[in-house]
């Protein structure tokens, strides 16, 4: 496969989910974020009032469910439901990796004035489902995102609980299909872009796993939704995202931003996780030939705070991003030695991408940075 860069940001051909135009060398999320700037949001804004209106109608104790961990956007959207009068119930899948800063920002999210639940999952289960799906793919968040949707769908669904409010949509700031662009999140969304290589829980169900097991990462069904009177939807539909403006307006009202950024370009991102979101992002390098810092100045790219070559120069004085101290953590939790880890990342190599020289290093060829040190 030859890997190919979009000419006006910096995503290669190979991220998943992304549609590549190759005769204009353009991604859809460059498309997308075109598209953005021509929205009336006045509009949408009207929209989303009107969608406030009909919920506070029905008069439930809660108007609506905010899966939150603490960070910038949930922060924002919590804000946002409270200055148009909702009365949310916040909902958090407590991560084992849970740090310091993401213990103060969850915190401050409370104390905006929001009932909550922290929900943990039983820790032997969450363990083994996560060493499962990073010996398979790669990945260690997919019980975490099977969770962070499944368990406010389930309440919502259960206590008829009438809207879920998710902050953007991946599928427009990252590229994906136009039929899952937009307002709502459904089941076919979730198998595409809830970050679960497309898999539910029923496809991790064996000897080890039972049903009963993996009941917190069980998504209720679009028709049991539509049944309750729920629907779960995209602020950033009708507002329009972008991470510098969340982390602007929760900051105001309270949020910490790390003092150097934990895995990407940002200090206001992925910070409230020990390491599984950096193992995760970092994985990447080797399944797709990019890593985090590649979708964040993209993003900055879009809104014009860089350049393209700026971010191709940042990149470069970045590097691999190497996490050993994340690595250590992670095998830790999941109880493998450090050379498992390895054993495990290096059978998951994209042999369609990655290949050796004549000094046997692994390197990607026509890569975007010529003269990139491959270590």
């Amino acid at each position: 496969m030859k890997v190919r860069y979009c000419s006006k940001c910096v995503l290669p051909n190979t991220r998943p989910q992304l549609i590549f135009n190759y005769d204009t060398l353009t991604c859809d999320a460059c498309s997308s974020g075109v598209n953005k700037k021509k929205i009336d949001w006045s509009k949408r804004n009207q929209l989303f009032k009107d969608l406030v209106k009909e919920v506070k109608s029905k008069k439930k104790v809660y108007d609506c469910i905010i899966p939150v961990s603490g960070g910038k956007d949930s922060t924002w959207q919590v804000i946002v439901a409270l200055e148009h009068g909702l009365h949310p119930l916040c909902v958090t899948w407590k991560t084992p990796a849970r740090n310091e800063i993401g213990t103060e920002n969850l915190r401050n999210l409370i104390q905006l004035g929001v009932d909550h639940i922290d929900f943990s999952i039983n820790p032997k289960i969450e363990k083994k489902f996560t060493l499962k799906t990073f010996e398979k793919f790669g990945s260690p968040v997919i019980p975490m995102h099977m969770a962070l949707h499944a368990i406010p769908l389930q309440l919502a669904t259960k206590f008829e609980i009438p809207l879920i409010l998710w902050g953007e949509n991946s599928a427009d700031e990252y590229g994906g299909e136009d039929d899952l662009k937009g307002l709502s999140l459904n089941h076919k969304w979730l198998l595409k872009y809830g970050v679960t290589n497309g898999t539910s829980y029923a496809d991790w169900i064996d000897e080890e796993l039972s049903e009963k097991d993996l009941t917190p990462y069980i998504w209720p069904s679009d028709k049991e939704q539509s049944r309750a009177g729920v629907k779960a939807i995209f602020l950033g539909h009708y507002f329009p995202w972008d991470p510098h403006h969340t982390f602007e307006v929760a900051k105001k009202f309270g949020f910490k931003s790390a003092k150097k950024a934990k895995t990407g370009y940002y200090t206001f991102a992925d910070i409230d996780d020990a390491f599984l979101i950096t193992i995760h992002h970092w994985m990447k390098w080797y399944k797709f030939g990019f890593t985090r810092i590649w979708d964040n100045l993209s993003i900055e790219i879009r809104n014009k705070r860089i350049t393209r070559d700026e971010a191709i120069s940042k990149i470069k004085s970045v590097g691999e991003e190497f996490p050993k101290a994340e690595i250590s953590l992670f095998c830790k939790y999941v109880n493998i030695s450090e050379s498992r880890f390895f054993e495990i990342v290096n059978s998951l190599r994209n042999k369609s991408i990655w290949e050796t020289n004549d000094q046997g290093i692994w390197h990607i060829k026509d890569f975007l940075i010529k003269d990139w040190k491959w270590v």
